[in-house]
């Protein structure tokens, strides 16, 4: 089904596959009839270094500086984004720039917050130029494919899924602060990625949908690393089996994956999709050149992908349907136990109570969002419930089509009254459902969703109340087909059904008559509504000659998730109050972190404005003791105090920055990890001033409540040190070390103001 390559390949004409090795140049050479090229030069074939050639304006293409062509926000993460650019003097918004409503538009919560916060972003859209997507209208993946993409464009989003390579345009979703880089006319700076491709041949059989095949990549790729940070192109014969809905809604998992980007090469299907959008202009042929050089390649045989099923409590827990039906007890055994890894042994979990009669019962089925809410998806799934019931149960479902035009088409052609006569519910464009904002299930209960992600926490448990529910991941069809089996696991597969396949029109005048767009014209005149919850962001300090770090959460789990560093679902409704965020932070993987940071907190705000002795601080003395007794110079007055944490692989999921800002408003100088999960997690910390330190697996020579001193960290950012020597603080110093990583000018730059916003204020 997927295979993946050990070494580099060549692609040749697009179709032909050379594995890297001695062999290699003369069998190209007999393809081509021509002189093999370097592995240097072939690379620069492929379409991603194409794109990233023509948005680079470094003159570097190992050094890269990005200009993006378009920005995309949503309202938890526009207000946060405009107030930073607002405090670092943003006057305009230089490139097009799309505040979309999709995650808080329930209003819910808070009373007016939601609310608020939309009309922030409208009064925001008017006065720097901007265009504003009212709550219900898209969620933001789907307006920017249909109304932003283009081939060759680049476009970064603050939302993790940015992601649009199906249409020839490669998007990254990143934290705020990079998005506040573009509007004050900064540049993306990253490493030329290297670029894997992903070979599809054959072709999907009929009830195989885009997330089983994306389930099967994620399933290979994600616990050995295979793509992190890389690009994944897609190529090869079978790209012109799959329609364009298909082809996005398998793009859109590649997030999952922890790559940086996506691209596929584009053919008719991809000039049908601009034609029936309204813009042509948008449309180019895209394929890699002649004879491409990939650092990697993700083999796919379309033909041999099953209905896949990613259990509790990640998209890479993959199994197909039939195969864990087949071994169903054995299976749930396997998941409770990595469940207990990522809940920490904190509350029972079972879902061995879900099995009757040898079947596995499920209580929920969502179709939402910008990974199931697609036309096809939702059509596809419809087909197979013609006529059916999904019963008077416990099962329920709901459909989220992900845009109002794709309502509106629904309707028109039967689709919307064919799901409804079953018993499932039909609702607007929202995102609730992928981040714990709407259909949160009951306790103990499990949810199938053609949405994004499955982490613990996500879905609206709340562990430290005692409430769990488990969500896995499917594709529309096969809860289409469990629906109809009244909530018993079924694969669409099982189901002899005739897809008609209905053409897509698209409405324009939707978005004309309700969407706010400025055309790029800014009115400086316009004020700028705030509500009572959107607040600025605290002062914060640079970076001290020394720190004192302290220990207050250690996370052991093999990976962390923003989810877990801050959760989602009702607390999204306060992305506008940095302090009033802050309170949750690590809320349901660690609830003694939030007193503990702020205990050590109260002695660098004491430091800060020259307290003495430092209120409150009095266990710091035995501490300070130790360190005078090794380092009698050392000054108090230039020695930061703070926080750390401590997590194995930290920031896999979201692109939130809110992940690292809570942090620092706690007042976090600093993560210490093994690794990170993704760059946009990295660069989160060092846009809010902190130091992704790393260390070495292995055994810790610190532990939760220990103090860390970490002398000369000024110094060693300024003078470009890649690693210092820190000590642990106890009965002796002990000394360990703690690396940097690679950091940018910028980057130390921005830590050694002590924040982005710093950094621009000069």
């Amino acid at each position: 089904m997927v295979k993946l390559y050990d070494s580099g390949v060549w692609l040749v004409n697009g179709r032909d596959i050379v594995e890297d090795g001695p062999e290699a140049a003369a069998a190209i050479g007999q393809m081509t009839g021509s002189t093999a090229v370097s592995r240097e030069e072939a690379s620069k074939e492929t379409m991603a270094y194409s794109i990233l050639e023509k948005h680079n304006t470094s003159g570097n293409m190992d050094d890269l500086q990005i200009k993006f062509d378009k920005l995309t926000s949503h309202d938890i993460t526009f207000v946060g984004i405009i107030q930073t650019a607002r405090a670092s003097g943003l006057e305009k918004f230089p490139i097009p720039y799309v505040l979309t409503n999709c995650h808080n538009s329930l209003c819910a919560v808070g009373g007016t917050i939601n609310e608020d916060d939309h009309m922030f972003g409208l009064t925001c859209a008017k006065k720097y130029g901007g265009m504003y997507v009212p709550p219900h209208q898209a969620v933001i993946h789907q307006f920017a494919r249909e109304m932003l993409a283009g081939a060759g464009k680049m476009i970064l989003g603050s939302d993790s899924h940015t992601r649009y390579g199906a249409l020839g345009t490669m998007a990254m979703g990143e934290g705020g602060p990079e998005l506040v880089k573009q509007l004050l006319n900064k540049t993306y700076d990253i490493r030329r990625p290297e670029v894997v491709a992903v070979y599809l041949t054959g072709k999907p059989i009929p009830g195989v949908g885009p997330q089983d095949v994306a389930l099967a990549i994620i399933g290979a790729v994600f616990a050995n690393g295979y793509v992190k940070n890389k690009v994944m192109e897609f190529v090869g014969p079978g790209v012109q089996n799959l329609s364009a809905d298909f082809r996005i809604g398998v793009d859109v998992m590649t997030t999952e994956t922890t790559c940086l980007s996506s691209i596929w090469v584009t053919d008719d299907a991809i000039k049908d999709f601009y034609e029936i959008h309204n813009r042509p202009e948008e449309y180019k042929e895209m394929q890699p050149g002649a004879v491409a050089y990939y650092d990697g390649m993700v083999y796919v045989d379309l033909d041999q992908v099953r209905p896949m099923i990613a259990m509790p409590f990640h998209p890479s827990n993959t199994y197909t349907i039939e195969e864990l039906n087949a071994n169903l007890m054995d299976i749930l055994d396997d998941v409770e136990k990595k469940a207990q890894i990522s809940l920490d042994g904190k509350i029972p979990f079972t879902l061995k109570d879900k099995v009757r009669d040898g079947k596995l019962y499920v209580e929920q089925g969502i179709i939402a969002g910008c990974a199931g809410g697609g036309f096809e998806n939702i059509c596809d799934a419809a087909d197979i419930l013609k006529g059916a019931s999904i019963g008077s149960d416990a099962f329920t479902l709901s459909v989220y089509p992900a845009s109002t035009p794709i309502y509106v088409e629904l309707a028109k052609n039967g689709v919307l009254a064919t799901l409804m006569q079953t018993g499932a519910v039909v609702k607007t464009a929202f995102c609730g459902p992928c981040f714990g904002a709407g259909d949160t299930p009951a306790n103990n209960a499990l949810s199938i969703r053609h949405s994004t992600r499955n982490f613990p926490n996500r879905e609206g448990s709340k562990i430290q109340n005692g409430q769990i529910s488990s969500v896995a991941l499917m594709d529309a069809r096969s809860i289409a087909a469990t629906a109809a089996n009244k909530g018993y696991l079924t694969a669409a597969t099982d189901f002899d059904v005739k897809y008609t396949k209905p053409r897509y029109f698209f409405d324009k005048t939707i978005y004309e008559n309700r969407v706010f767009d400025s055309k790029g014209v800014a009115d400086p005149d316009t004020e700028i509504q705030f509500g009572p919850n959107i607040k600025d962001w605290p002062e914060m300090c640079a970076l001290t000659e020394n720190l004192l770090l302290k220990v207050v959460s250690e996370i052991h789990d093999p990976v962390t998730t923003t989810d877990e560093l801050i959760p989602s679902g009702e607390t999204s409704s306060f992305r506008s109050n940095p302090l009033k965020l802050a309170e949750f932070a690590l809320s349901r993987k660690d609830p003694d972190y939030v007193p503990l940071a702020k205990e050590i907190q109260l002695a660098e705000k004491a430091r800060e404005t020259g307290a003495c002795p430092i209120t409150g601080a009095a266990f710091l003395e035995p501490v300070w003791m130790k360190i005078k007794a090794e380092f009698p110079n050392v000054d108090r007055n230039t020695t930061g105090i703070g926080s750390t944490i401590f997590a194995v692989k930290p920031g896999d999921g979201s692109a939130r920055e809110q992940a690292a800002s809570c942090q620092k408003v706690l007042g976090g100088w600093a993560n210490i990890a093994n690794e990170y999960a993704t760059k946009r997690y990295r660069s989160n910390l060092i846009n809010w001033g902190m130091l992704p330190f790393l260390i070495e697996k292995g055994e810790l020579p610190f532990k939760k409540g220990d103090f860390i001193f970490i002398p000369q960290i000024r110094k060693a950012i300024e003078e470009k040190w890649s690693e210092v020597n820190a000590y642990t603080v106890g009965d002796t110093m002990k000394e360990f070390t703690l690396k940097l990583g690679e950091l940018t000018d910028d980057e130390r730059e921005i830590i050694l103001k002590g924040c982005l916003i710093n950094y621009y204020r000069g």
